[in-house]
């Protein structure tokens, strides 16, 4: 009997064990099984910006703890070296914003409105200076964005800025909820750009909170964490292809 006793015990044992192995191995599978949003972004050329962190400190309103209700401070990105320069002051204007040293300025409510490096239109932040960019929005996802625009498209471009789209038709990178505050970056919207030196680039602006969520529903998530991707092509070529 005693036998007979040990050995269920030894069964019950070698049961629990290996219905313990199984669980691990499925928990590990679904995190396998679990695409990562920005792991996808990654293509092998582009580079990939992932919660590059913008003016966290600003709040459009009263009502946020640990926020400073005041304009959002501007922060400026060169495409070579992923480089983030910040204009808080004007110092901080005077030594970058005529320059060559930038190519996108990410400014407004929550930094949600981007400019390209041009000192022709007087709203750009690089206006009288000595940089001149241009940038085209085009109704394709990044990676089928193959080929630059002609030269005569991009100088004939209107697009000045691209922030909120207020339309369908309109430029911008994001539709706005008015009723729930909220932004949602416009799938199938690449922007071909045009730059200084005379090289081509494509941009793709993805999303402006923190973790790259699919959907945001709490107007209280994480904001501005920026999450975009890039192809600078470097021969100066019009050639785009990515994948």
């Amino acid at each position: 009997m005693k036998y007979i006793k040990h050995s269920r015990a030894i069964k019950r044992k070698t049961v629990l064990a290996v219905g313990f192995l199984l669980l691990v191995l499925s928990l590990g599978s679904c995190k396998k099984d679990e695409l990562d949003p920005n792991e996808v972004l990654q293509d092998g050329k582009s580079i990939v910006v992932t919660d590059l962190a913008g003016d966290t400190q600003a709040a459009m309103g009263n009502g946020t703890p640990g926020k400073e209700v005041r304009a959002f401070y501007t922060f400026l990105f060169r495409f070579k070296d992923q480089k983030q320069i910040w204009i808080r002051n004007a110092a901080d204007s005077a030594q970058w914003l005529k320059t060559k040293d930038w190519d996108l300025a990410f400014t407004g409510p929550y930094n949600s409105e981007v400019y390209v490096n041009d000192k022709d239109y007087q709203f750009n932040p690089g206006y009288g200076g000595t940089a001149k960019s241009a940038v085209i929005m085009l109704e394709q996802s990044y990676d089928t964005l193959n080929q630059a625009p002609s030269d005569e498209a991009f100088s004939a471009s209107e697009v000045t800025k691209i922030g909120w789209a207020s339309s369908a038709t309109s430029n911008g990178w994001f539709f706005y909820s008015l009723s729930s505050h909220i932004m949602q970056a416009i799938p199938n919207r690449t922007y071909a750009i045009r730059l200084p030196d005379g090289k081509y680039a494509k941009l793709q602006l993805i999303n402006a909170y923190k973790g790259n969520p699919p959907s945001v529903t709490d107007l209280n998530w994480p904001a501005p964490y920026y999450t975009f991707k890039y192809y600078v092509q470097q021969d100066g070529s019009k050639n785009l292809q990515t994948k």
